[in-house]
């Protein structure tokens, strides 16, 4: 992707969402599936924008949006970097996520995620265990779909801080504010590539200045995936506990 979820009430490295378990050592998942579909290069915007926010970078948004709900399928490859405020890179990780409707997999790190629009199946490769829990869409827990709501709108504050030449492509930069002053982090910013209408890069500033970037490798969409893809197969994970919580 060369350009999307967040937690249940927007504790934005929260612990968990839709029943899967994230790794509370690391913090690698908090972080990244919180804002994964932000890098994914996909968000979809309501359009009844604040006042408070600037009518640009809501066009940008909205084009971005516009722009994703033409795909039928979408197959990414992603970096998911963090950095310390003095800018020491502590971690960098290579991750992918399909989409297809309702479904999606996510894989990063020793984990993959599995998602039929059914069920969730949460796989923990260091452990080889399977934790399976029902999929509520009407839940408040974020998946890569409902990132593409209008969450912006009631959540942040977004401006467009210009744009720039990157190699030959022209990146728009869009600053995100937080609405509540408690969250962790205090800044988001997207960088978006004004032709094609997808993010490029997600940045992710937390209080401290610790700082958590997903940079998108590849972005392929409307490609074929068979639903298949989107439901864990124990006979390919010889020995797996399963942890069935549905």
């Amino acid at each position: 992707m060369s350009g999307h979820p967040l937690i249940c009430n927007w504790p934005i490295f929260g612990p968990s969402l839709n029943g899967i378990i994230l790794d509370s050592k690391t913090g690698i998942m908090k972080r990244f599936y919180t804002i994964l579909v932000l890098l994914i290069g996909v968000i979809t915007i309501k359009t009844s924008a604040q006042a408070t926010n600037d009518p640009d970078a809501k066009k940008v948004l909205d084009g971005v949006s516009a722009k994703f709900k033409t795909y039928k399928t979408v197959k990414s490859t992603f970096t998911f970097k963090t950095e310390s405020s003095a800018g020491k890179t502590l971690s960098s990780k290579n991750g992918s996520v399909w989409i297809k409707g309702s479904k999606y997999k996510v894989t990063i790190v020793g984990q993959e995620i599995f998602c039929d629009g059914v069920n969730v199946w949460n796989y923990d490769k260091s452990s080889n265990e399977v934790t399976i829990t029902k999929f509520d869409n009407n839940s408040s827990s974020l998946t890569p779909q409902k990132m593409f709501t209008n969450f912006y709108d009631k959540d942040f504050l977004y401006k467009l801080n210009g744009e720039k030449k990157q190699g030959a492509k022209t990146i728009q930069e869009i600053e995100l504010t937080p609405t509540d002053k408690t969250k962790t982090y205090h800044k988001v910013y997207l960088y978006i590539d004004k032709t094609g209408k997808t993010i490029n890069t997600t940045k992710v500033i937390e209080k401290d200045q610790t700082k958590h970037s997903i940079i998108v490798n590849t972005f392929t969409p409307n490609g074929p995936i068979d639903d298949g893809q989107f439901v864990f197969d124990a006979k390919k994970y010889p020995g797996v506990e399963v942890v069935d919580n549905r």
